[in-house]
């Protein structure tokens, strides 16, 4: 623990939930530091937002900031790692691990400002943001002390933060009949703990926040036509919309068809596998329609080339290595496909399906005249005899030196 400094500051990643308003409390009696609450605005829902200045003061911070970071974070966090077709473990489209270093970033910046002399941040000493957290403080200010009270304090429980806080007269939204974890942002949501913690029980309708059931979802599929401009989305069904209207739309047509529901068991960075429930309804939809632009403009060496790029950054967002060089190469590397993706999809959306039906690429690489079936003027099917004997060139040779 830090030696206790009267008047000196932390600056704390506060969300108002559960941890981080015991945090807050907790600090000033174990550590005689005046606490300054960080709210990073990232798109959680606005029941979130709604007074938790106040909230943060009454628990005992000085000042609460609130920062507006959705477009810089769908700009220059979700699309550079969207460009590399990154997939933790094959299903998971990162969205807490995203979050983490932007929140970090800011809040060190603002530890700055405030001559704070520490950080501080309510991950739990078993997860992954830990990791992430103290990563980028480490790589951003490493002058800064860090607190982690997870790691510190007696509390062992969600039911004994609760118990705390009503001792301290502070209100939570959470309750021992409602323990689920949830993390919030403008990508996704995530459900964790409660029924979730045995494998073999099946989500119920708590545990989904966002989107319909898809059996329940309208029995009338429905259309999108998304365009794209190097990369980035700029326009839905014809209308010109900026990144954080696109996926707010996104979000909505897809939830209302249950678009993007994953019940997952993952692998944590220090080994415990955890189980979660998460809804990614507009990156869903943005995932497909990117996807489906690359399969007409990237040739067969680029494709594999940004599979494995994707499978490389999927690991580095995952462990909470943003800021270093392999992020950087990595996202470098996958921007010269990202650029090329300029064009338009046409999308149907039913009941937790993603079908992409029309799709339209300004660097295509398809060429009907060479595809088609029909009769052509532009291949000569004579060529491929030469192309095969070449190509089967090692086979052959290694059947006639068996026969020997």
């Amino acid at each position: 623990m830090i030696a206790k400094q009267n008047k000196k500051k932390v600056v704390l990643a506060y969300s108002g939930g559960l941890d981080t308003s015991a945090i807050i409390p907790w600090i000033k009696e174990n550590y005689s530091l005046e606490v300054i609450a960080f709210v990073a605005d990232i798109g959680q829902s606005a029941e979130d937002l709604h007074g938790i200045s106040e909230k943060a003061i009454k628990s005992g911070a000085i000042d609460c900031c609130i920062i507006d970071l959705k477009e810089k974070f769908i700009k220059n966090y979700i699309f550079p790692v969207l460009s590399t077709g990154a997939l933790y473990e094959g299903s998971y489209l990162l969205g807490t691990a995203m979050a983490r270093p932007i929140i970090a970033k800011e809040q060190v910046k603002l530890a700055i400002k405030k001559n704070a002399i520490a950080i501080c941040h309510g991950a739990t000493g078993k997860g992954n943001d830990q990791i992430r957290f103290e990563m980028a403080y480490a790589a951003l200010a490493p002058h800064l002390k860090v607190i982690s009270p997870w790691r510190e304090w007696k509390l062992s429980s969600r039911e004994e933060l609760i118990d705390y806080l009503k001792c301290r007269n502070i209100t939570t939204s959470t309750t021992k009949k409602k323990i689920y974890s949830r993390d919030e942002n403008i990508w996704h949501i995530s459900t964790e703990g409660g029924i979730l913690e045995n494998t073999w029980n099946a989500p119920d309708a708590n545990c989904w926040a966002w989107t319909n059931d898809p059996v329940c979802a309208p029995d009338q599929c429905e259309y999108v036509t998304i365009k794209f401009e190097k990369g980035y989305p700029i326009s839905i069904n014809n209308n010109r919309l900026d990144l954080v209207s696109i996926l707010k739309f996104l979000n909505d047509i897809g939830s209302k068809h249950g678009i993007g529901r994953i019940d997952i068991v993952e692998n944590r960075v220090i080994g415990i596998k955890s189980r979660g429930c998460y809804e990614t309804p507009g990156g869903t939809i943005l995932v497909a329609a990117m996807r489906a632009i690359e399969q007409l403009i990237l040739d067969r060496d680029s494709f594999k080339w940004r599979e494995q790029l994707g499978l490389q950054m999927s690991s580095i967002v995952y462990n909470g290595l943003w800021f270093t060089p392999v992020r950087k190469a990595i996202q470098n590397s996958a921007f010269v496909f990202f650029n090329m993706i300029s064009g338009k999809v046409v999308i149907k959306l039913y009941k937790g399906n993603v079908s992409v039906i029309q799709k339209y690429a300004k660097h295509t690489l398809y060429s009907e005249e060479f595809a088609t079936f029909g009769k052509d003027t532009v291949y000569d099917h004579y060529d491929a005899q030469g192309f095969i004997k070449l190509f089967s060139l090692s086979s052959r040779i290694r059947a006639l030196q068996n026969k020997k």
